[in-house]
């Protein structure tokens, strides 16, 4: 007598891996240039993405939130789509997944490099880094503060140390005390030392300077003669926070003049051309230049400039799925509409909604008061202003007015550098209706 044998359960895939950080910067790279090289710069919706690795919406959601574990053959797939192979350091086990992932979660500053909460925007990372392969290229990159500039550059020298193996540095001009822009020899000596220190190599300001000189001939001679003499490699030389200078015209002049003569020397066909075209300056801004620059003398009309946009709605939904978002749209045009697309505020928030501290209407409905997950920044941003009455009076107008304003420039590029306006010539309102909302609180109680 025969016994048949119970039919057996369909074998489950085993899901518990999620994408490592270098897999993930592996797939964004990969993407970025598909979306370059196929898609006209446009980026990839979750649809595209589906009809592209034959994964539905939810899956590639989950794959890119890096918070919810999913099979290998999953990855492997999305992967090949893309023309990588999967390998065992692309991917890492759920639990160290999650707490890594809350460790890169920073709400100020850089995002650090292998940050999984990088929001691409095409095709600026691509031609930020293109352009620095040109040799004596300069790229001038502007926006509002924490709208993602110094994030772009850290990438940017990152990818050129890694796959080029270019020297790089980055110095934020913000790190200079007020004693160093006395006078523009003390400025020019700081500004040596701290970029020689950074390429590690020895100070050798005695050697190299000689009051008989000028100044800038001086600090122009001890690059020439010393910095790019004494290395092989192409060096890109990132100024970071450049709009410090600006309120010293005194050294303003000079120093950007100087930059602006380095980076003619580079194109001047003579026997120190070469040198000059190892050098790659970077120069980083919040705000219009308010000096006055003779046009010939002036970097800031030359080279490459590029204008950091604020998020859009796309970006937005993108972010907030690999957050792990569930309602991801509604959240995203909730967000977007709160705070114009800043990529700080957007941040801010959606950290605060994954981690379920607040759900998404009491985040609106609190956002700028001081019990909101914005209070801090808020409360800096108020602090700030407060040092500048001239400031603080010219944005009380805006935020109380019923329609945009015309405003001093000098007063609209410095409302403009700390994020608080947008402007759209002459016209001038506030770039979010958080700080509408807030600041017409704030403003008409001090």
């Amino acid at each position: 007598m025969s016994h048949s044998q119970p039919p057996r359960p369909p074998v489950k895939r085993k899901r518990g891996i999620i994408l490592s950080t270098r897999g993930w910067q592996r797939l964004q790279a990969a993407e970025q240039r598909s979306v370059t090289q196929d898609n006209f710069g446009k980026s990839y919706t979750l649809q595209d993405l589906s009809e592209r690795t034959a994964l539905s919406p939810n899956t590639l959601a989950r794959v890119r939130s890096r918070k919810v574990a999913v099979d290998q053959q999953t990855l492997e797939n999305y992967f090949r789509a893309f023309d990588l192979l999967l390998t065992p350091d692309d991917y890492t086990d759920s639990e160290t997944a999650t707490l890594s992932n809350r460790q890169h979660i920073l709400l100020s500053g850089q995002l650090p490099v292998d940050s999984p909460f990088y929001v691409y925007r095409p095709p600026i990372e691509n031609i930020c880094y293109e352009s620095l392969l040109k040799p004596g290229a300069l790229v001038r990159i502007r926006a509002p503060r924490q709208m993602g500039k110094t994030s772009l550059t850290a990438r940017t020298l990152t990818q050129l140390r890694e796959q080029q193996q270019f020297l790089t540095t980055i110095t934020s001009l913000q790190l200079a005390d007020a004693s160093v822009f006395q006078d523009l020899k003390r400025f020019l000596q700081w500004f040596c030392a701290i970029v020689t220190q950074n390429l590690g190599l020895p100070n050798q300001l005695d050697r190299y300077w000689d009051d008989l000189f000028g100044n800038s001939y001086n600090c122009t001679n001890y690059f020439e003669s010393y910095v790019l003499a004494e290395i092989n490699a192409p060096i890109v030389l990132a100024l970071d926070e450049v709009d410090a200078v600006f309120d010293h015209p005194e050294i303003a002049t000079d120093f950007f003049g100087m930059l602006r003569a380095w980076y003619e020397k580079s194109r001047y066909g003579d026997a120190k051309s070469e040198l000059w075209q190892k050098l790659r300056l970077v120069l980083v801004h919040s705000t219009e230049v308010y000096v006055p620059l003779n046009l010939n003398q002036s970097p800031f009309n030359a080279g490459l400039a590029i204008e950091l946009p604020t998020l859009t709605l796309e970006n937005v939904i993108d972010l907030a799925q690999r957050y792990g978002i569930e309602q991801a749209e509604e959240t995203a045009a909730a967000l977007l509409n709160l705070t114009g697309g800043n990529p700080y505020l957007v941040q801010v928030g959606l950290h605060h909604l994954s981690t379920q501290v607040v759900s998404l209407n009491e985040l609106l409905e609190s956002a700028a008061t001081s019990d909101g997950v914005y209070a801090n920044h808020l409360r800096n941003l108020l602090w700030d202003l407060q040092k500048y009455p001239e400031l603080m009076s010219a944005f009380k107008r805006i935020v109380l007015a019923d329609s945009a304003v015309e405003l001093e420039p000098i007063l609209a590029f410095k409302l403009q550098s700390k994020g608080l306006v947008k402007i759209k010539d002459p016209m001038i309102q506030p770039s979010c209706q958080l700080y509408r909302t807030y600041f017409q609180q704030a403003l008409t109680t001090t």
